[in-house]
């Protein structure tokens, strides 16, 4: 009984079930945004496409700790938003439950995917949005497209997490992909590929051993924190363009909030704090509350605006 329940636990630690909240928070906006636009609400496709989208994301943490695990092994500075689950790369299961666990998600996404565009009928693009984030999902650290191996890992991810993940939200509500969700995420996306480029940072030395070229290590650290302080300043400094092409005042106001936070990050990594291992776990940590707080603030904004339209 105790060793069922001690695999039961490390099963679900493989899955990092606290990062599926982004999952849900981001498809969420997406369901707030088509709303406010004057869509109603679709419960059916809520629930279908919120199975898809979870279905992804566990398709890839299980299927990035199976592939992964050779960098993740060699990794002696891991940390609690990088390395991996380290269930697999401490033996602490048989590496074909990740395999086996990935291709079964797969399977439900696809699934899922089939039931939004033939029996809730979604519309057209059901297929294909959902189709690219499955082969997004599952090219990540996985073969044959290893694209996290190839520099791509930063791109891949701001596309498939922060772009699509809203935007199919709002395509299986509306039936319909207006410029507002575009505008809505590019901010998000600037702030995912900054996220990820700091994590990778205590992964260098492991990915390094294993031949995993990520694109800290095609840049150089140096030029990585270049591109680092690049894209979180075009996430603040689009604003006004983005405003101006039609995002809600407010919802740019509420991205704002973050600002000093995401200022403080800067001057960090400026300083060289990613040469310090002793910063690693406070980088990744505000790293990921700046683009999940920037998440829950523009869905906070788009909740208001709704608000304010209904009263």
């Amino acid at each position: 009984m105790i060793r069922t329940l001690r695999a039961t636990y490390y099963f679900l630690r493989l899955g990092r079930p606290l990062f599926l909240v982004g999952g849900f928070a981001l498809h969420g906006l997406g369901i707030v945004m088509a709303l406010w636009t004057g869509a109603n609400l679709d419960p059916l496709a809520l629930l279908w496409g919120q199975i898809a989208i979870t279905a992804v994301q566990i398709m890839t943490h299980y299927s990035n700790d199976y592939f992964d695990l050779a960098a993740d092994a060699a990794n002696t500075t891991p940390t609690r938003w990088s390395g991996g689950s380290r269930i697999l790369a401490e033996g602490l299961l048989p590496p074909q439950v990740g395999l086996i666990t990935a291709v079964v998600s797969g399977f439900i996404a696809l699934l899922a995917t089939l039931i939004l565009a033939l029996v809730v009928q979604t519309g057209p693009l059901t297929v294909p949005l959902l189709m690219l984030a499955i082969i997004l999902a599952w090219s990540y650290s996985s073969p044959p497209l290893l694209l996290n191996m190839r520099g791509l890992g930063e791109v891949t991810g701001a596309i498939l997490i922060t772009g699509l993940t809203p935007l199919v939200g709002f395509y299986l509500q509306t039936g319909q992909l207006t410029r507002l969700p575009f505008l809505a995420v590019f901010p998000l996306a600037c702030l995912q590929v900054a996220m990820l480029l700091i994590i990778n940072f205590p992964d260098a030395q492991g990915d390094a051993i294993a031949g995993k070229r990520t694109l800290l290590h095609i840049l150089g650290p140096q030029r990585a924190v270049r591109l680092f302080l690049l894209v979180v300043a075009m996430a603040y400094l689009s604003l006004p363009v983005l405003t101006a092409l039609g995002l809600p005042q407010l919802v740019a106001f509420s991205l704002l909030l973050p600002a000093p936070l995401a200022l403080w990050q800067s001057w960090r990594m400026a300083r060289g704090a990613w040469k310090e291992p002793a910063h690693w776990n406070s980088l990744g940590f505000w790293g990921v509350g700046l683009l999940m707080g920037s998440v829950g603030l523009e869905l906070g904004a788009f909740l208001l605006l709704l608000f304010l339209d209904s009263a």
